[in-house]
């Protein structure tokens, strides 16, 4: 049902906004229709072409929107971190992240225990907005998740990803550091393998900043946050069922600007 409704919402609004910009210049189709090298294409490669970009971004935003639905059946579901933060436990992170940056040391998850025993007088009162911050009340463990839809992420980007997601791990250990009992774990999610399921999984960029035992790729991210072992098959099953009312939404768009021209 989560994932129905998603996908009919996502599918109305996403003709709505285009149906809406016809006579707008600067619309998101009619600001790149003009593309001659484009346009010599085809008509219907050309309004194609202005619409995927579109298309690719507002999906994966309704992905993680469907995600965080389907989160909140298992899961209490927060969206940001926020509390205090030594000047010690981002002085240790810092140099955490340059000896993965120089490739003096490998990722691993027991590199930022340290984090949680780091007591200090100098504080930082520090936020952070999560994709998903989730916690299980039954097993009691907090997760932090950064999700990046197809996983392609720069050196840059990486470093500092697992900068802010470190931090976090930092934050909540001092909030909860009277539940010793308390487990903090870290993941970098993608919601789909782009190298294809079941193939392995080779961001070498990612790699270089996170461990294995990090990554929730493809399937085994809508396992994760469905709780279910089938989580992955029933969401895409589910998707692939009600896509054609993506495709007629799509189908809408173009005749009434093809129409239009």
């Amino acid at each position: 049902m989560l994932v129905r409704m998603a996908v009919e919402a996502y599918a109305s609004g996403f003709a709505d906004r285009h149906l809406s910009e016809i006579e707008d210049p600067e619309g998101t189709i009619n600001m790149k229709i003009h593309n001659i090298f484009i346009a010599a294409l085809g008509s219907d490669i050309q309004y194609y072409a202005a619409l995927v970009r579109s298309l690719d971004s507002s999906l994966g935003n309704m992905l993680e929107r469907l995600a965080i639905n389907i989160a909140t059946l298992s899961y209490q579901v927060y969206q940001e971190v926020q509390g205090n933060l030594y000047q010690e436990q981002t002085n240790f992170i810092a140099q955490l992240l340059e000896k993965y940056k120089s490739h003096e040391q490998q990722p691993q998850v027991n590199d930022y225990l340290p984090l949680r025993k780091i007591t200090s007088n100098t504080i930082i009162s520090k936020r952070h907005d999560s994709d998903y911050y989730l916690i299980d009340l039954q097993k009691n463990i907090h997760y932090l998740i950064e999700l990046k839809i197809g996983g392609d992420l720069d050196n840059k980007k990486a470093r500092s990803e697992k900068e802010a997601i470190l931090e976090q791990y930092a934050i909540l250990s001092n909030s909860i550091k009277s539940d010793s009992a308390a487990q903090i774990k870290i993941y970098f999610a993608t919601a789909y393998n782009r190298y294809g399921e079941n193939q392995p999984w080779e961001q070498g960029r990612v790699k270089q900043f996170f461990a294995e035992e990090e990554l929730l790729i493809g399937s085994h991210f809508w396992n994760f946050i469905c709780a279910d072992n089938d989580g992955y098959a029933v969401v895409i099953d589910e998707y692939k069922k009600n896509a054609p009312v993506i495709v007629k939404a799509l189908e809408k768009i173009k005749s009434v600007y093809l129409k239009h021209d």
